[in-house]
Order: C-alpha cells, then structure tokens, then sequence
C-alpha cells in the first residue's frame, strides 16, 4: 500500500503521511458460506513473492521481473487468456532511482580565494536536486521556515532572489515542549522539500542545507545518503548538503557564530537571517542521473457470453530494500519483503485466477491483474486506466485487494460501497452469510490504493484491506505472519461477489460520492495540518512539469471554479507549480476562504480560474 493519505479529501497530501487513518467504523455484519479456497497454497503463493530471493520487489528491480513472470506462469496454467503477443505482461516506464554523475563540482569563493569541497566529504546533492550550472551569493536563512500559523518566517523582509540560502535543519525551539512548534516533535516544516520548495517560492537559486550541530553537538555532523531522502524526481532548484563545520567557516568570516544565531531564533522567535553577500559566492555544478526502468503490470482474461467484465486487481510491488519510504529507517539496505504488502493480495488474485480459469463462462467475463509501481504513485494502474487493454467502458465494477493477509477478529474493512448503485444491496446480501465482519469505511472509491485509478475515470469499485499493523513498511512484514485461512474465508466471498456481478442482469451504475463532511480542529483555521480544502485528485505518473489532476470532486473549491480531471495545475497563487510538492506546499501554506487564482494547462492550452478554498472535508 502506498505510503500516505494521498487523497484524502481529494488534495495533493500525498507523502507527508505514514499511516492511513480513512478507515472510520461502519456498519458491522457477519456470517459466510462461498467456494472453498485453499488457505496452504494461498499461503504457499504468499512465502514465494515475500521470499529473500524477491528481496522486496522493488520496482525496476530483477526481482519485480521474477515476480511479473511467476504470475504470467500462473496465469497460463489457469488457462486465462494473454494480452496477444505480449504475453499477459503490459510494460511501461517508471522513473526509479537517481544516481551522481561525474560531473559534481563545488567552491566556495571567499575574501581569501577559492576553496574547492569534497563530493561525499565535504558536500553531496540531494537526490531530487536540479541538474546544471549555478553561481551565486549566498543568504542565511535560518531554518528555511515560512509558518503563517505560528507567525513565523525566516524569510521576513528578507531578498534571497537569485541567491543561495543557507538554511539549518530541523526547526526552532524543538526541545522546548510549550513551543508553537510542537516542541520535541517536528512539524511539516522541517522536512528536507518542504525547506526546498519555501525557497524556490521565494525566488531562491539553490538550497544549501546543513544539520543543526549547534543543537545536537553528539549527533555528529553526517551527510544524508543520496538515494535515501522522500522528495520530488526534481525540485526545480539545485539542493545540496554542506557539512555544518564547513558553513560555519562561512559565517564565521561574516563575523556570526552559527550556535548564538540558533539560540537567538529560539529565544523569542526573532529571525536572525541575514546576506553574506559579497563576503561569499558559490559556484556549483550538479548532475543527478535519473534512471528509467520498464516494468509491467501482469493482465489475463477469464471471457464471459458478453464484452462486459469485472475486474479483480493488486498491485504486486513493495520497497525493495527500503530506503526512502520504510518505516525502519535503520533497517535501509535491508530486504523489505511486504508478505501483507502486498505480496497478499497478489497471491489473492491467483486464487481467484485459478477458481475463475476453471469455472463455466458467466455473463460478463473477469480481468485479473497485478500492478507495477504502485508504491511510487499508483503508477501501475494509471498506466492501465489510460491504456486499457480492455474498454473501461465494459468494465462493470473493479475490486481492489490491498494488504488482506493479516485478518484479526474476523474483520475486514471495504472501501467504495458507495461508488456502485447495486453495491450496497449485493454486499448486505452476501455479507449475511458471511464469517466475516465488514466495516463500511471510506464510500468514495478513493484512497491510498489502486481502486483510486479506476475511481477516477467512473468505474464503480470496493476495496478490501485487514488494517494496518507494527510490521507495516518494515522488513518484519513476512510471509509467517499471514492469517491464511481468514484471508482463504475472504478470497470466498469475493469470489461469490464477483459472480454476482458477472451474472447479475443489472449492471451497477458509477456514483460520485462527496467527501464527508469532518470537524474543523479547534484553532487550526483549516481544518487539517495539509491546508484548506482543493478537491483535485492527482495522477501520479508526473507530466514533465505542473501536477496533472486526475479527477476532480464534485461540488468542490476546485469544481465549482470548473476546473476538470486531466487539467494540468502549473501556476498557484501567482507561483510556479512544477511538481506534486509544490502544489502541497502552497495549499498548505493558504487559509480558508482565501481566493487563489490559479492556471491550468487544457488541452495544451492556459485557463485561469479562481479557486476560493474551504474548510477540508
């Protein structure tokens, strides 16, 4: 499951958080009785994707290609028609990892001559920094900050246009517990692209960042690895790691001691950036190799009397050996084997491949697919919702299974019940006789899973999830942790579902569900930590600039000023929105019922509109 709550009340949220809290209690019903599924070979199907040997299915890896052809290979044994020649492997091209090129330079140019750093000693760049040639001055910044909430800007009265800033990690007053920042837990804030995006909003030529030594004098001074920082595939400016004994050399020459300007911010909140223009220019060059790397979501066809068809998915990705998005950090580097994640609701779909493949032709036939790329940005099933191989059109309903390996107490919670007209009555029918518990919890058909491709272009879809646990995003989610006969019991009623709406004479017509309505937090003036309420959904297969929109809800800010899915955001507030972060940053940074002129890309050409943004939903 991709980390965060994306779209949770339709916004570009994306990557800011690591659980994911949509799964409100509902309505509870119980009971069973479906085909019998094997809960051994479920298992069996399980252990193979989460083994060592897969070592987590990165995307890009040879180990996700061993996973692809392994459900190819089940595929045909089930007798479940190819794609055509291809074989049932749809390839497409994701952008996966970024290396250093040879060509990274830095000096630093003083009153006393030119000092060139040390890549990977003295200096590195960040793995989602620009490419290219910079020369400049240079601006201290503080902590890089700009908090309208806490009244707080490092950026104050402050000309960093065209210039470098020197900013300081972390943010102010963290060890003091009554502080507006929340004391010793950070905020948004201080997050590596939060400080990059604040300064390219400012009109900065480049970020210089550097740890907070002077605060943690016995956490060393260690440069980030390159590969391992969540940010953008490219932030627009050049951001780069400076040892802090390196920068204080810098400031020690403008005659400011690095310690005493922290603990004058910290005092009372008083910025204390300052130019050192003229006393010091950097000249920088960065090369950030990204690298592009064709994977394949996995697609079979079970034919039905008709065109129409159900389909039945899950993306087969996990993380790899961690890195950027574990939630181990310590443990990067480390096999990340994702037995519940989602190698379980991959071994669900063969299940279902294999009953399927076997079974008298129905009325609508049923596609069974495995997705690429889902843990980068639902890459996988976007690519499919705008290739389909089958017409989206003839696709009755799409069920989504997503981490349904670990059942505890017999529950199971479903997304999208609202999104079908026939849904509701069809679930409670079957659910009657069930062993299982639903809970009926997010109605809208979006959320942090592949349903949300399909939500968002009018397929009808439910989604089923066993909830989070301490092994989620970890390497300790393994193959023995997976409760094979709950998930067998589950794989049943899924089963019988989807017969129903294979058979069924009525085929379930798409709703678009609103958002409901949630509390405003007391003093947060927004409503949620991420900004007002926008009502776009994004699509995370990047355009090469802005934030593409997926679909837009109905009846929101974004709806109501007209704005329409596939629009492409590049302008906000005045501000160039060259990527997802971006568009997080400056909605975070508005207030409810601010109007925000904003400019699209239609077709190829500008619209501007203005957006008056609401309390989030």
């Amino acid at each position: 499951m991709l980390p965060g709550e994306f779209v949770a009340g339709g916004d570009a949220e994306i990557i800011m958080k690591r659980i994911i809290g949509v799964f409100a209690a509902g309505l509870v019903l119980c009971g069973a009785s479906a085909p019998p599924f094997d809960a051994q070979r479920y298992v069996g199907h399980v252990k193979h994707l989460a083994s060592e040997e897969m070592k987590g299915r990165g995307s890009g890896t040879p180990e996700l290609e061993k996973a692809a052809n392994y459900i190819a290979k089940q595929f045909k044994s089930y007798g479940l028609q190819p794609l055509g020649d291809g074989g049932y492997l749809q390839p497409f091209q994701v952008t996966t990892n970024a290396k250093l090129g040879k060509n990274n330079r830095l000096e630093a140019v003083t009153e006393k001559g030119a000092q060139k750093l040390e890549l990977n000693k003295d200096y590195v760049p960040f793995n989602f920094s620009a490419s290219g040639t910079f020369s400049a001055g240079v601006v201290f910044a503080g902590y890089g900050i700009t908090a309208r909430e806490y009244n707080y800007d490092d950026y104050f009265h402050l000309d960093v246009k065209d210039k470098f800033v020197l900013v300081v990690r972390h943010e102010p007053q963290e060890f003091d517990e009554k502080s507006v920042f929340a004391g010793k837990v950070y905020t948004e804030h201080s997050q590596f692209f939060s400080k990059a995006v604040n300064a390219k909003m400012h009109g900065a030529r480049g970020v210089i960042f550097i740890n907070d030594s002077a605060n943690h004098e016995n956490s060393g001074d260690e440069l980030e690895t390159f590969a391992r920082t969540v940010g953008p595939s490219n932030a627009g400016i050049p951001y780069i790691h400076v040892k802090a004994e390196v920068a204080e050399k810098w400031l020690s020459a403008a005659g400011k001691d690095l310690k005493e300007l922290l603990g004058a911010i910290d005092k009372d909140l008083t910025p204390q950036s300052f130019p050192l223009a003229g006393k010091l220019t950097l000249n920088l060059n960065v090369e950030v190799k990204r690298e592009t790397r064709t994977v394949h979501n996995v697609v079979g066809y079970v034919p039905g009397t008709t065109d129409e068809h159900v389909v039945i998915g899950a993306h087969y990705d996990h993380l790899g050996l961690g890195y950027q998005h574990s939630l181990s950090p310590s443990q990067a580097g480390t096999p990340h084997l994702g037995a519940d994640d989602n190698a379980s609701g991959t071994a669900g779909v063969l299940e279902l491949a294999r009953y399927f493949g076997s079974r008298p032709r129905m009325t609508r036939g049923v596609v069974l697919m495995t997705f690429a790329g889902e843990e980068l940005g639902l890459l996988g099933s976007s690519y499919y919702v705008n290739n389909p191989r089958y017409p989206l059109e003839r696709a009755a309903a799409m069920i989504n299974m997503d981490m349904i390996g670990r059942i505890r107490d017999k529950k199971v919670y479903v997304g999208g019940l609202g999104t079908g007209t026939t849904f509701k009555e069809t679930v409670e029918k079957l659910a009657g006789g069930a062993g299982l518990k639903f809970e009926f919890s997010d109605q809208t058909g979006y959320g942090s899973s592949d349903h949300t491709s399909f939500t968002a272009k009018q397929v009808p879809v439910l989604f089923f999830f066993s909830g989070l646990h301490a092994d989620y995003h970890k390497p300790s989610d393994t193959w023995d942790k997976i409760a094979g006969a709950e998930a067998a019991e589950l794989l049943g009623f899924i089963a019988g579902l989807t017969e129903r709406l294979a058979g069924d004479e009525e085929r379930p017509k798409f709703v678009k569900v609103e958002a409901p309505a949630r509390p405003v937090s007391a003093g947060s003036g927004t409503g949620s930590g991420y900004g007002p309420y926008f009502g776009s959904i994004p699509d995370f297969a990047e355009p090469p600039s802005g934030v593409r929109f997926s679909d837009v809800r109905e009846g929101s800010p974004a709806g109501k000023a007209g704005l329409k899915g596939g629009d492409i955001l590049v302008e906000y507030g005045g501000k160039a929105i060259q990527n997802l972060y971006d568009f997080t940053y400056a909605l975070r940074s508005s207030k409810v019922g601010e109007t925000v002129r904003v400019k699209v890309l239609r077709d190829g050409k500008p619209v501007e509109v203005d957006v008056v943004l609401e309390a989030r939903k």
